[in-house]
């Protein structure tokens, strides 16, 4: 390579990783890697808020395995940015942002937009750096997408100085390696395989690591042959098939529910790439009695209610395969399973036919599944919906119901669905927002509309912070400061170029569904929603005996 802008190189470093897109939003210190973007066959996405940016790249790495790229410009846009990243840390959604920077020569003083990005970045991210000479650019973004996949993926940062970015010199991108997998020693797969064996009411907890690592396949062997339940986590849906008996579905939401029956009667609770920040232990071994038989890539984390009595750790596809064939065949007594799951999915039958206006929760989510593929996308967005959506939506496969539940920021729904959408363009994808998230990022609306993307944006509307609603009323017995106003949706919907449906009463729901996935163009459904639900549900779940 002769002597390129170091902007030019970056942009071939990128190429070299298999970057399909960026998002962001351009800016004035960025203005050499946005040139040399108009010679790269990466495609820029270019959206209307930097958090969007960067919640479309965390979905598209969640989705596809790869990083996803996000981009903003120094000060507030790289502050605007930072939540998006955090999202994507603290989901294990690998990406890389990269943001632009003042030059070098007035860092040592306050000056125009200029902050520590590093700084700033490194509590939210795996790794990052700035880079200070040209030379190093290869090294810098080979090293960020290398740390943002390895386990458990997340966000890396590289900040770009401009005057670095309009340096010319003379480098090559570094060729991306594969990092070679480990797994667990045989005497390690042996002690596990006693654990199991010897206990006469285990349970699993499948969390997203097994979504990380596409393990579903090795998950489903070792539970045909050891029939031992499996109840997964807010981001683990779907490791196995709501439609098998060994099925126990979504717990996470709080309160004795139905599934928790499963952790309490356990005596061995293993988890499986599951991590800690979407489901504390205390609320599902609140007693610290269960032991843990821990399987996944990092060591767990230490918390009195997680007494783990064996780590396993490495490549779950592989460690997985080994347990299955260290155990024997085992038939277990599991009619308490079928109670469990009777229970839970007569709640969601029962409601099919509702006729309650505003619609129910519970029959917003029947006429939704009904309506979707097994391997359509729908994406929750954060409140009382988010609680309802992984209770209630079950699901066939790995993937087809995201939900944030890391860091769970509001807003990431519709930037989300974009996303899913370009990388699934053969699958409907839904975004299923309340009317507290949808404000946040629903400008993006316009880039679904400019990329010619059909997404459907589901609107719960209750005009208010429903979430924040259902835990006052729990703990107080009243709300407060909670109520907003709402636009006139069907002008909002329209003037962004998409089709717009009110559901006026709970009949109609289903086939409005059906029209606007057949539709194939962007839908808008404003959907109000009987939030009265969320407090019945809570009165419920306090009555629920094991």
């Amino acid at each position: 390579m002769s002597h390129v802008k170091v902007a030019e190189l970056f942009v071939k470093c990128l190429e070299q990783e298999g970057v399909e897109y960026v998002f962001g939003v351009p800016g004035e210190e960025n203005i050499d890697l946005m040139d040399a973007f108009n010679d790269s066959n990466i495609e820029f996405i270019v959206t209307r808020h930097e958090t969007s940016a960067a919640f479309m790249a965390g979905a598209y790495g969640r989705l596809t395995g790869k990083p996803g790229v996000c981009l903003a410009t120094l000060g507030p846009g790289a502050t605007n940015l930072l939540t998006g990243v955090a999202n994507a840390n603290m989901d294990h959604c690998p990406l890389v942002a990269i943001t632009g920077q003042a030059g070098l020569d007035r860092h040592h003083k306050i000056s125009h937009q200029h902050y520590d990005l590093i700084s700033m970045y490194k509590p939210v991210t795996k790794w990052n750096a700035q880079i200070k000479k040209g030379e190093i650019t290869p090294e810098v973004v080979r090293k960020a997408f290398q740390v943002a996949g390895q386990e458990k993926w997340g966000a890396t940062h590289i900040d770009l100085p401009e005057d670095i970015a309009e340096m010319e010199i003379e480098a090559h991108p570094l060729e991306p390696t594969e990092r070679p997998h480990t797994t667990a020693g045989t005497q390690m797969i042996q002690e596990a395989a006693s654990l199991i064996e010897k206990a006469e009411h285990p349970l699993i907890l499948a969390g997203n690591g097994i979504t990380r690592q596409q393990a579903k396949e090795e998950l489903g062997k070792l539970i045909e042959k050891t029939e031992i339940p499996v109840v997964h986590s807010f981001m683990g849906k779907g490791a196995l098939s709501w439609k098998d008996d060994l099925s126990l579905m979504t717990a996470g939401i709080g309160g004795q529910d139905y599934i928790t029956c499963g952790f309490t009667g356990a005596d061995l609770i293993i988890t499986i790439g599951f991590d800690i920040a979407e489901y504390p232990p205390k609320n599902w071994n609140p007693e610290r009695k269960t032991p843990i038989l821990h399987i996944d890539t990092e060591e767990a984390e230490t918390d009195k209610h997680y007494p783990v009595a064996l780590n396993v750790l490495g490549d779950l596809k592989l460690n997985l395969d080994k347990l299955q064939q260290a155990l024997s065949k085992t038939g277990r007594n599991n009619d308490w399973v079928m109670n469990v799951r009777k229970q839970a999915l007569n709640e969601l039958e029962m409601y099919k036919q509702d006729s309650g206006f505003p619609v129910k929760p519970q029959k917003i989510i029947a006429d939704l599944r009904s309506v979707l593929n097994e391997q359509d996308i729908a994406i929750s967005d954060v409140g009382a919906h988010k609680m309802w959506m992984a209770r209630m939506y079950h699901t066939y496969e790995t993937n087809t119901c995201l939900i944030s539940n890391g860091l769970a920021s509001m807003g990431v729904a519709v930037p989300s669905a974009i996303a899913a959408k370009m990388v699934h363009p053969e699958r409907n994808v839904v975004a299923v927002c309340g009317d507290g998230s949808f404000q946040m990022t629903g400008a993006e609306m316009e880039t679904a509309k400019r990329l010619n993307l059909p997404i459907v944006v589901l609107m719960w509307r209750d005009e208010g912070y429903g979430l924040i609603e259902w835990h006052q009323n729990k703990k107080f017995d009243r709300a407060s400061y909670i109520k907003f106003g709402n636009p006139d949706y069907e002008l909002l919907a329209k003037s962004y170029g998409f089709e717009f449906m009110k559901i006026e009463k709970a009949e109609d729901l289903q086939s409005s569904l059906e029209k606007a996935v057949s539709l194939n163009q962007p839908v808008f459904i404003d959907c109000p929603v009987d939030y009265r639900e969320n407090m019945k549900l809570t009165e419920k779940l306090g009555n629920i005996i094991c």
